[in-house]
C-alpha cells in the first residue's frame, strides 16, 4: 500500500526549488539519446559491504547491490516495490488456506560459471536457509515444514499461514545458490543475475559487469561502477568533476550546487528509519520516564528540515510498509514536560548519557541531539566511531547508552518481536501480536496486527524515531534507467543506461 501524507508532500514543496524533475514510480526521467551498449556508468554510493558473502553476512549493503542484480530468488519485487513478481520461477500459486505455494522453476536459467539452475539448487538453497541458522534471515523460512521438487515444480508446505513468505522470498532468504558450488562467496560471486562481479577496489569500488549469458533482457549498460564515498559533500565535488553519473544518498541541501551540473534530483519514498536506539539495560534507559524525556526533548520538525527532505515519522513503521500508520501525536515536541519526567525519574540535577554512532552519517544528526538534549538537562556525549566497531560494540555485543543508524530495511517490524536484537525492546504483547501478524491470511488483517504492535512500542518509547528520510537521487543528463523507490534498500540497475544524445 502507497500513501503520501501532506507531511511527505509538505517535505517534497520544501526542495522543490532545487529539484528540476521530481519522480515517482520507480525510474528517473526519461532520455531522448540511444542508449550506449559500452557504457561504463559510476553511481555513488555510501557504505560499503564488509564482504560481499550475502549468505551469512549482515547488512543492508549487500541487499542494496546484490539482489536483482547479482542474486535472484523464485519471485523478485516489483520496480515500486510494492508488489512481488516471478523471477526464477516462471508463475506461482498459493492455496486458499496459505499453506501450499507452488513454483514453476525457468527452463533455461545459469549460474554465471554456466552451471544450469535446476529445481534441486532451489530446494537445496531454501533448505539450507531455513535449517542454518548462521545464514542471514534463517528464521524468516522457519513456517516451511517441506521443500520438494517434481519436475519444474517446487513446492513449499507451511506449517501454518505466513503472511510474510512472498515477501521474504523476495529478499535475502529466497536467495538461489547452486548446490555445491565452492567459491568464496566473501570476495566473489555465482549467481543467476544480469551483472557479474568484475572487480572490487576494497576501500575504493566495487565493479559489476554486464552477464551476456544471462536468462532475460540483457543489462544495458557494459558496466556499472559502484563508487564509495561516505561524505556529501566528496560526493557532490565528484559528480561537478563529471566522474559520478548517479548520486544515490544525495543531499537535498546541496541541490543548487548540483543543478549547476545539469543533475537532476529524483524524490522518492523510501524506507529509511532514523532510528535513535535506547538500550533498556542501561539503569537509566530502563526508566520509561526517561525514554519518554528524550523523545519529548526532540526538534522533530527541526531534524526533518536540516535533513532537507523527508517526512516525521514517530513509530517503527515508515509509510511504504504494511501497518503504517501516523503516531506523531503520541510524542508532541515539549520540552517543559520532558523535564518533568526526568525529575520524577530521579535526574532533575541532570543525567549523562553517550551517543555511538557510525562516523560516516556526519555531525548534522548529533549537533541537533545534543542540543535538544543539553536544554532538558541531559549530557549528551558522541562517540563516533567506524562502521566494523558500531556493529562489533553495539549491534552484536549491545554494549551502548544510544545509538543512532538509518535503518534501510523494508518491513523490519520483526525486530521490534526480538528481544534478542540490539534494540534490546522486550514485550510479550507487541511478539504476539505480531506472530498473529505473520499469520493472518489477508492483508488487511495483517495490517491492523501490525499498526496495533506498532502503536505499542512507540508508547513504550522504545526508540525514537527522529524522521522517515526521502530517497533523493541526482541523475546526470543522459543517464536513464534509474530506480528512484527506497534505493538505499534496493538498487536494480538492468535498465540503468547512458547516452549521449
Amino acid at each position: 500500500m502507497l500513501r503520501r501524507t501532506a507531511g511527505f508532500a509538505a517535505a517534497l514543496l520544501a526542495v522543490s526549488a532545487l529539484v528540476l524533475t521530481a519522480c515517482t514510480g520507480g525510474g528517473a526521467p526519461a532520455d531522448t539519446g540511444e542508449p550506449d551498449p559500452n557504457a561504463s556508468i559510476s553511481v555513488r554510493l555510501v557504505l560499503e559491504p564488509t564482504n560481499l558473502d550475502i549468505r551469512q553476512t549482515a547488512g543492508a549493503a549487500l541487499d542494496q547491490i546484490l539482489i536483482d542484480n547479482v542474486y535472484q530468488g523464485l519471485v523478485a519485487l516489483s520496480p515500486d516495490q510494492k508488489d512481488i513478481v516471478p523471477r526464477l520461477a516462471s508463475d506461482y500459486t498459493v492455496s486458499a488456506d496459505g499453506l501450499t505455494y507452488t513454483f514453476t522453476v525457468r527452463d533455461g536459467v545459469t549460474f554465471q560459471n554456466g552451471q544450469p539452475l535446476t529445481p534441486q539448487d532451489v530446494v537445496w538453497s531454501l533448505t539450507t536457509r531455513r535449517d542454518t541458522s548462521t545464514w542471514a534471515d534463517s528464521s524468516r523460512l522457519a513456517r516451511v515444514q517441506s521443500i520438494t521438487a517434481n519436475g519444474n515444480t517446487v513446492t513449499l508446505q507451511l506449517s501454518q499461514p505466513d503472511s510474510t513468505l512472498l515477501w521474504n522470498l523476495a529478499g535475502r532468504a529466497g536467495l538461489i545458490f547452486k548446490e555445491g558450488d565452492t567459491v568464496d562467496y566473501k570476495t566473489k560471486t555465482n549467481g543467476t543475475g544480469p551483472f557479474v562481479l568484475g572487480s572490487w577496489k576494497q576501500g575504493d569500488s566495487i565493479t559489476f559487469e554486464r552477464n551476456d549469458a544471462y536468462w532475460g533482457p540483457k543489462a544495458l549498460a557494459k558496466e556499472v561502477v559502484f563508487e564509495y564515498i561516505p561524505d556529501n559533500q566528496a560526493a557532490l565535488s565528484a559528480a561537478l568533476a563529471g566522474n559520478l553519473d548517479v548520486v544515490t544518498g544525495f543531499d537535498p541541501t546541496l541541490g543548487d550546487q548540483i543543478k549547476n551540473a545539469g543533475f537532476t534530483l529524483a524524490l522518492d519514498l523510501s524506507t529509511d528509519k532514523g532510528t535513535l536506539a535506547m538500550n533498556e539495560k542501561d539503569p537509566a534507559l530502563g526508566d520509561i520516564r526517561v525514554r519518554q524525556a528524550i523523545r519529548q526533548a526532540i526538534d522533530h520538525d527541526a531534524i526533518v528540515k536540516a535533513v532537507g527532505a523527508g517526512q516525521k515519522l514517530c513509530g517503527p513503521i515508515p509509510e511504504l510498509d504494511p501497518g503504517y500508520q501516523d503516531l506523531c501525536g503520541l510524542v508532541p515536541y515539549d520540552p517543559a514536560a520532558a523535564k518533568q519526567l526526568l525529575a520524577q525519574a530521579g535526574y532533575a540535577n541532570g543525567l549523562t548519557l553517550t551517543l555511538t554512532i557510525p562516523s560516516f552519517y556526519g555531525t548534522t544528526i548529533p549537533q541537533i541531539l545534543v542540543s535538544d538534549l543539553a536544554a532538558v538537562g541531559i549530557t549528551l556525549t558522541v562517540n563516533s566511531v567506524d562502521f566494523t566497531t558500531w556493529l562489533n560494540d553495539v549491534f552484536t555485543n549491545k554494549n551502548y547508552q544510544l545509538s543512532y543508524v538509518l535503518h534501510t530495511e523494508a518491513r523490519d517490524f520483526e525486530n521490534w518481536a526480538n528481544p534478542d536484537y540490539y534494540f534490546t525492546y522486550d514485550n510479550p504483547q507487541v511478539k504476539d501480536l505480531y506472530e498473529q501478524a505473520r499469520s493472518a491470511t489477508t492483508p488487511e488483517q495483517a495490517d491492523a496486527l501490525l499498526a496495533q504492535a506498532a502503536q505499542i512500542v512507540s508508547k513504550d518509547a522504545a526508540a525514537d524515531w527522529l524522521y522517515n528520510g526521502a530517497s533523493v537521487v541526482a541523475v546526470a543528463p543522459g543517464v536513464t534507467g534509474v530506480p528512484t523507490v527506497n534505493v538505499n534498500a534496493r538498487l536494480p540497475l538492468a535498465e540503468l543506461a547512458k547516452s549521449h544524445g
